[in-house]
């Protein structure tokens, strides 16, 4: 079951670098509409909530009182670095504790905002949280590149060409 979870958020982390790395500089920090988010604030926050829900994952809050989650929203320039180091940062907290964790540790009981759940609950909400901003990090990562995107997926209208060889599989359980 843990295999499940950690091949789930592989697949989104790919996903999302793949995004990110066909936008220009200027594309991550783009905000397309009027309170909305650029990809690098999605990024930032991503990274800040993996920071929060998974250090000290199955002994302390998940909402830590260090983190400022609203300072992740702030329009601020970033960097292509400090993007992909905020990016690197954050799904390496994650990394190193769902490796830590053994099937038998998805009943064992953690707390988010003081909200008790068990941690495959806890593990699903946040795997449902990180396609949702990735979702986002694709859509704006596609809106400006334009012409030149690269499909991370099937690409429109090659559905049946894919399904003769559907190379993007999860390979079944042994």
């Amino acid at each position: 079951m843990m295999q499940s979870f950690i091949g789930e958020y592989q697949r989104y982390k790919i996903i999302g670098q793949k995004a990110i790395e066909q936008v220009s500089d200027d594309a991550l920090n783009a905000v397309l509409a009027p309170d909305s988010n650029s990809i690098a604030m999605i990024v930032r926050h991503l990274s800040g909530n993996f920071t929060s829900r998974f250090t000290d994952f199955l002994t302390s809050d998940g909402e830590k009182p260090w983190r400022d989650r609203d300072a992740e929203f702030e329009e601020t320039v970033y960097r292509r670095e400090e993007v992909n180091k905020l990016w690197a940062e954050g799904w390496q907290v994650l990394e190193n504790q769902l490796t830590a964790l053994k099937d038998s540790d998805l009943q064992r009981r953690v707390q988010i905002r003081g909200q008790e759940l068990t941690v495959h609950e806890a593990l699903a909400r946040s795997l449902a949280h990180t396609a949702y901003h990735v979702g986002q990090i694709v859509l704006l990562a596609r809106a400006q590149a334009g012409g030149d995107w690269k499909w991370i997926s099937i690409p429109k209208g090659g559905s049946q060409e894919y399904n003769r060889n559907p190379t993007k599989e999860k390979k079944p359980p042994q």
